[in-house]
């Protein structure tokens, strides 16, 4: 990570091992098209493209006020990335996958849980992507389908479920969601319209 090693400095990172039986493993294997993909809000940037973050703002200072964030680029920039468990673990009887929207965005982290026969449809206009999003896109001169292969745009987690069951799930979760695409035939790709 360019910018963040430097001589004589280091990094501690924790991780956390689980268990889980064999029957209940993500992604199952009844993936089909018309499965519906359901889009859970991130809390900022959470760990996609810092890099390039750096790149852009390097001649902002963290304390600038922006309005339309309303706070500080480093209040937007450095938000915990949330954690979805609570969320997600009463629901994983109904849920098929789960893709979680980190370094790669949408256009990389999706394709891992899909079969080789299915694609996935983003439908960029079923949620608002944050103002830090635009932000970030118009700065840094960056084309849609960059910031998608970059950045979360707002979703952090994706749960693919079949289609009769989105609305329940929507209903189960104590925040807004979005039906924010499905999946068709194809080749294991992310498709944006």
């Amino acid at each position: 990570m360019p910018g963040v090693y430097q001589p004589n400095e280091f990094d501690i990172a924790g991780t956390i091992v689980g268990v889980v039986e064999r029957d209940n493993i993500l992604p199952r294997n009844d993936l089909k098209a018309g499965d519906i993909l359901i889009g859970l809000v991130s809390s900022g940037p959470h760990t996609n493209g810092y890099s390039l973050i750096r790149k852009i703002f390097e001649d902002t200072p963290l304390d600038t006020i922006i309005p339309e964030i309303s706070g500080s680029l480093a209040d937007a920039l450095l938000a915990p990335h949330r954690s979805y468990l609570s969320i997600l673990h009463p629901l994983l009887s109904h849920i098929k996958a789960l893709a979680h929207l980190t370094g790669g965005g949408f256009i990389e982290n999706i394709p891992r849980i899909l079969p080789d026969d299915l694609d996935a449809v983003i439908r960029l206009n079923s949620w608002t992507p944050p103002p830090l999003w635009k932000l970030i896109q118009q700065k840094g001169n960056i084309t849609t389908n960059e910031m998608y292969r970059v950045f979360n745009m707002g979703i952090g987690m994706v749960i693919i479920a079949d289609n009769t069951k989105a609305a329940e799930i929507q209903n189960l979760i104590p925040e807004p969601t979005f039906i924010i695409g499905e999946l068709i035939k194809g080749e294991k790709k992310v498709r944006l319209t």
